[in-house]
């Protein structure tokens, strides 16, 4: 008699990788007959959050894009750059349209199952994956875990952990202060405290915008001085009197932590739980679509999890800037500073992309300060 918790795929999490992950599996006839199961403990009702990526075509999210800009300006002190983001286009999706694109695709499939149950437990069965939740246990042949872990927080002496961290409002001006058609990618143009801050701008209209005052440090702050950053942002703007419409708020773990060593043959970390965050800048949604990508031709292939190669050359970089930058999280403003000043605007969102040659590589390397980075890849050679 077939087990009814028995499942060829289990997906926990239903989060951005989780549900790209399910879309994808879905959407191949390869997988038409397997039995997927995806665990959430929450129905995504509401709009959590929002999810930012650069692009140089269309996607499969053009639908539910809720704004895309065609320039970018970066700001620091001593640098002021407009950038024509051609061939890119910097777009925007709000997590409520993205949760009810996916789950009105998934409804159209009769081999997927969806469940919201919070989950307890993950563990390797040797021959199979065990999902316990509060209510039941499942079977998995394999199983993908989004579920968050501390292995990061436990290893930070080796590999150092910085958060990206933020309190983002939705403004509505007296003033027309805002250019549309432009964002702030990063304002440094603002008191640094010993850390990295700036501001990240997303206008909707000249007196609509999202304004994010943002951290890349180790620390949390009281949320009062993420909100007097913005109000101080305003008044030095001119913004006239101003409403709230909508707040947001995050903090996104920047580390280099292998999560992928953690895997085992039959269960696989994806998201942030996995390594997909881009660790040098807190980027996740164009990660996340691309490691979906490999992740479902590796499939194909009937390996077990924990044989799909995750380390490159990208991942060390991003290695040794976390170095430099927990060390001196100072001079954050400077480092992407020089990034900006020195470099072509395409090889920037290339480079971040990862997706650049090693002499795009190189040049871009060209443009730190070169004894910073030299002491820290000396320190993890010997």
């Amino acid at each position: 008699m077939e087990n009814k918790n028995h499942f060829d795929y289990i997906i926990c999490g239903g989060g951005a990788s989780g549900l790209m992950l399910m879309r994808a599996l879905c959407f191949d006839p390869f997988f038409d007959k397997k039995k997927i199961l995806l665990l959430e403990k929450e129905s995504k009702n509401t709009n959590d959050r929002t999810w930012c990526f650069w692009e140089e075509k269309e996607s499969d999210w053009e639908s539910i894009l809720y704004k895309s800009w065609d320039f970018a300006e970066f700001k620091a002190a001593g640098v002021d750059k407009s950038i024509n983001l051609n061939p890119y286009k910097y777009k925007m999706i709000r997590g409520i349209d993205f949760y009810k694109k996916i789950y009105e695709e998934l409804a159209q499939k009769s081999n997927i199952t969806l469940i919201n149950q919070e989950i307890v437990d993950v563990v390797d069965k040797k021959k199979y994956g065990l999902v316990r939740t509060k209510n039941e246990s499942y079977i998995g042949d394999k199983v993908f875990s989004s579920l968050p872990n501390h292995l990061h927080l436990e290893n930070k002496n080796k590999f150092p952990v910085l958060n990206q961290h933020f309190i983002g409002w939705f403004v509505k001006t007296e003033h027309p202060i805002f250019k549309p058609d432009t964002i702030q990618f990063m304002d440094f143009d603002l008191p640094q405290k010993g850390n990295t801050r700036f501001m990240y701008v997303l206008p909707f209209s000249e007196n609509e915008a999202l304004l994010e005052y943002t951290l890349f440090s180790e620390d949390l702050l009281e949320n009062e001085e993420y909100e007097t950053a913005i109000k101080d942002y305003l008044s030095q703007k001119n913004a006239g009197e101003f409403s709230i419409e909508d707040k947001e708020q995050g903090a996104i773990p920047m580390t280099a932590y292998p999560f992928w060593k953690s895997n085992t043959p039959n269960i696989m970390h994806i998201g942030t739980a996995g390594g997909w965050t881009k660790a040098s800048t807190g980027f996740t949604f164009q990660k996340t679509m691309r490691k979906t990508n490999e992740v479902v031709a590796f499939l194909k292939q009937d390996k077990a999890l924990n044989t799909l190669i995750q380390k490159n050359r990208f991942w060390f970089y991003d290695l040794l800037f976390l170095d430099v930058l927990s060390k001196h999280n100072e001079k954050g403003h400077l480092l992407f500073s020089l990034m900006f000043k020195e470099n072509k605007t395409d090889r920037i969102f290339k480079f971040l992309d990862e997706q650049t040659s090693f002499l795009e590589e190189i040049k871009i390397m060209m443009s730190f300060p070169a004894g910073l980075f030299v002491k820290a890849l000396w320190k993890r050679m010997f």
